[in-house]
């Protein structure tokens, strides 16, 4: 990817020169390059998943969207793409509120986000992304890790996003944001 030279800080003005093919994320102005397309089996994971949450949503006010799709975190009302610094594009995330909504992604916090690790993005998913999530104000965080084939759920508690349950292969795991609402870990992780 060819960054402006001699830049310190971006933000997602600069995002939105760059080639529709180049993937990146923005954290506080720091360019993250993102790795070429995901592996068969993250895909693989990402399809059932997303299949099951648009199932279980058909007809409801909430939305489950896939990446590529951009998320603003910090983004409010009446900021340009010049006051934005942060813009992530998590695996899947969960929107419930339309107004967060525009044909560029969401800004603001979404309610849900899910990521599935890769060998190179394990340590930023996990501590990074934890954090940035916490911040913003995700209400529900999951951590898909298709090697060990377990699910790691956090829940925004006291403005913190801690642990609230592990779950394997052989699991139902309940969408802690979505009333009534359980993903097959069997059928995830086939």
């Amino acid at each position: 990817m060819a960054l402006p030279a001699d830049k310190d800080r971006y933000t997602f003005a600069d995002v939105l020169g760059w080639d529709e093919g180049e993937r990146a994320e923005l954290i506080d102005g720091e360019v993250f390059l993102m790795a070429p397309a995901p592996s068969r089996g993250h895909q693989r994971i990402s399809f059932e998943m997303c299949r099951q949450l648009g199932n279980y949503l058909e007809g409801k006010r909430c939305q489950a969207y896939s990446a590529p799709f951009d998320v603003r975190l910090f983004e409010k009302d009446g900021d340009t793409p010049e006051d934005v610094d942060t813009v992530v594009e998590p695996d899947i995330v969960i929107v419930c509120d339309s107004s967060k909504l525009d044909d560029r992604g969401c800004k603001g916090a979404p309610d849900m986000v899910i990521e599935i690790l890769s060998p190179s993005t394990q340590r930023h998913d996990r501590l990074v992304k934890l954090g940035l999530y916490q911040r913003a104000g995700v209400r529900e965080y999951w951590i898909i890790d298709p090697d060990s084939q377990t699910v790691q759920v956090c829940t925004l508690s006291g403005g913190l996003l801690l642990p609230h349950e592990v779950y394997d292969q052989t699991g139902v795991a309940k969408v802690n944001v979505l009333d009534g609402c359980f993903i097959e870990l069997s059928k995830v992780f086939r």
